[in-house]
């Protein structure tokens, strides 16, 4: 069939026109497109996975379902407090019974207390505080002229409990009294609990006498 220049010329934009709209369509259909479903009809925007949360040992510990391997065995899983926790309990602990143990005859009972502060819960310190306070203490300590200086060993953990753990910690003092000096030493049951959103020492008390551990 012989075609003029003019209906060559239509023809021809008939089909540039069919060829751009399929064009359309196969855009539109393609899973590929700008609509895809949840991409907020962003090109190029790439969904990324929900974070995670925190992994670790928690409170309450999360257990182990797998089979134990001796090489690989994580206690913390099993136990209320983390490796961190632990570490700065003991930590706590090793502190407070060094403190605790030290005063010096010239001082008053704020200096005592100004040292125990932030290692005790606020009850625990006014008690200790009380007991340092006693006028009959006070006066023998400058009577002898009575010094102490404390270091502590961590022995042991006593007990865990869901919220507290007992350590046994021992004092070694150095007592000066005048120009005489001696040494004494005593095992104490410290235990440290969660205070907040922190750890304190909660309770002390002789290694022979024991105490509660658990404080809820």
């Amino acid at each position: 069939m012989n075609l003029t220049d003019r209906q060559r010329r239509l023809l021809f934009a008939g089909l540039v026109v069919v060829l751009a709209l399929v064009g359309v369509y196969l855009t539109v259909a393609s899973p590929g497109g700008d609509e895809d479903e949840g991409s907020g009809g962003d090109r190029g925007t790439v969904a990324l996975p929900a974070p995670t949360g925190p992994t670790g040992p928690a409170s309450p510990p999360p257990g182990i379902a797998s089979p134990v391997s001796p090489g690989g065995f994580d206690i913390y899983r099993l136990l209320p407090f983390s490796q961190r926790e632990f570490a700065t309990a003991a930590d706590l602990a090793q502190r407070f019974i060094a403190a605790y143990g030290t005063y010096r005859y010239d001082e008053g009972p704020e200096a005592y207390a100004e040292r125990l502060s932030g290692l005790v819960t606020d009850e625990l310190l006014t008690e200790l505080v009380r007991g340092e306070s006693s006028p009959g203490r006070l006066e023998e300590r400058r009577r002898q002229r009575e010094t102490a200086e404390c270091t502590a060993t961590l022995d042991r953990i006593r007990d865990i409990e869901d919220n507290s753990i007992i350590f046994l910690v021992t004092g070694k003092q150095r007592i000066t009294r005048g120009d005489e000096k001696r040494d004494d030493s005593r095992q104490w049951a410290v235990t440290v609990a969660r205070d907040g959103g922190s750890l304190r020492v909660y309770a002390v008390a002789p290694a022979d006498v024991g105490q509660a551990g658990d404080t809820g």
